[in-house]
Parts: C-alpha cells; sequence; structure tokens
C-alpha cells in the first residue's frame, strides 16, 4: 500500500461491508477537502486551506502567526491503494468536527478464494 503526505493523521478500519477511513482535519471545511478515486484503485485524498485574508488589516501588528505555518501552507495529501474487491462508485464522505470519514463499500459479491482441486488428465 503507497501512502503519501504526513500532515493528515488516519485510522484505517475493515468490517465485512466496508472499509472506513478517519481523517484528522481540525479547521477544514467541505469546500478545501476533495476525495477523488485516481488510476489504480487509488484514494487520494487533498486538503488546501484557503488562507486568512490579510488585506484590510493593514493596521495590526501581527505577533505569532504558527497556524499557517504549522499546517505547512495549509496543505495535505495522502494516497491509500485500495484492495480491488471495493465499489469505487458508492464511496462516501462525511466531515464533522474537524474528523473526516471516508466508507469504501466493499464488493460482497465477489467470489471468495476457497481452495479448488483441479483434475490432472495425461491429455491436454
Amino acid at each position: 500500500r503507497e501512502w503519501s503526505g504526513s500532515t493528515a493523521l488516519i485510522d484505517w478500519m475493515e468490517s465485512p461491508n466496508a472499509h472506513i477511513f478517519k481523517i484528522n482535519v481540525p479547521g477544514y471545511n467541505k469546500e478545501e477537502i476533495k476525495v477523488q478515486i485516481e488510476e489504480g484503485n487509488v484514494l487520494s485524498i487533498r486538503g488546501d486551506r484557503l488562507k486568512e485574508e490579510k488585506e484590510g488589516k493593514e493596521n495590526l501588528v501581527w505577533h505569532v502567526a504558527e497556524r499557517e505555518a504549522y499546517s505547512g501552507k495549509g496543505e495535505f495529501l495522502r494516497r491509500i491503494e485500495l484492495p480491488e474487491n471495493v465499489k469505487v462508485d458508492q464511496i462516501k464522505a462525511h466531515l464533522e468536527n474537524g474528523l473526516l470519514t471516508v466508507v469504501v463499500p466493499k464488493d460482497t459479491s465477489a467470489k471468495s478464494s476457497k481452495t479448488r482441486n483441479i483434475n490432472i488428465t495425461s491429455k491436454l
């Protein structure tokens, strides 16, 4: 599995019917987050925080500006290679109180990989 990025902490859980991802995105709103499926069944979660407008605040003296610096310019990217048995057209995402939850349903109709005996013959 491929992971990139380091600012958004993530948990990956699996239930019998879905893969569930919980990602910490404090301070982001849904317009600043993009969830996509890329080629190769890769779940991409990207955040790009809108910068606080400093225009019209020329008369302010900034003593500390850590929030923007801490988040690495307000950007993050996480990529997760998903298993093949998922329904990418049914993915749902929900953002509440700085927690993004992405639910990727499994394709439960997929054949299980049970052991199957193959007959051996003397001729093909």
